[in-house]
């Protein structure tokens, strides 16, 4: 009869200490993908030349009521109108029911000026410029495809399925606003 030798058991793995040699290089090994990914990733951010043309002061001293300017952020027009208190008045009795896109007026201006609507000057059918003091409605309207908007700024007629966008903004005074 055949003697065991205590060699025979020395070839038999050990599962555990196999599993745990894995798992760390696993996490070492994603240690350092993230090491090398992190430096590609962050230089997709924004460079603060960019970010500081995030925001645009405008003064509105030399806006008359009933005028409309148009200004550039982001790339993009805004419409900015000094609405007169008709204007206001209209926008304030158009019951929400006839309303495609729903929005009360004290919605879409700040508190404390309501005189004021500022907004992108993209129709939200396809993104063309709306034309102002225009249409049924005497507000915004769309030649392209027939879009009209109210003093407010809200779809009343047309493809276009949603209101004009406003933009974040915020009044540093009575005539100085910071948009975006």
């Amino acid at each position: 009869m055949a003697t065991q030798s205590n060699h025979e058991h020395e070839d038999v793995p050990n599962p555990g200490r196999r599993d745990f040699l894995f798992i760390a290089t696993g996490a070492v090994g994603a240690v350092g993908v993230a090491g090398v990914a992190w430096p590609l990733i962050n230089q997709l951010n924004p460079d603060a030349s960019v970010l500081a043309l995030a925001s645009i002061e405008v003064d509105l001293a030399s806006v008359q009521e009933g005028q409309s300017i148009k200004v550039m952020w982001r790339g993009s027009p805004l419409f900015i109108r000094y609405r007169t208190q008709k204007e206001i008045d209209e926008a304030k009795a158009v019951p929400l029911a006839d309303l495609k896109d729903p929005e009360t007026d004290e919605q879409r201006t700040k508190p404390g000026h309501e005189q004021w609507l500022i907004m992108k000057a993209a129709c939200t059918h396809l993104g063309c410029i709306p034309v102002g003091e225009s249409g049924e409605y005497n507000g915004w309207a769309c030649p392209c495809h027939g879009s009209q908007f109210d003093t407010a700024g809200r779809i009343r007629k047309g493809p276009a399925p949603k209101n004009l966008v406003l933009p974040p903004y915020e009044f540093l005074s009575d005539t100085k606003v910071k948009i975006g």
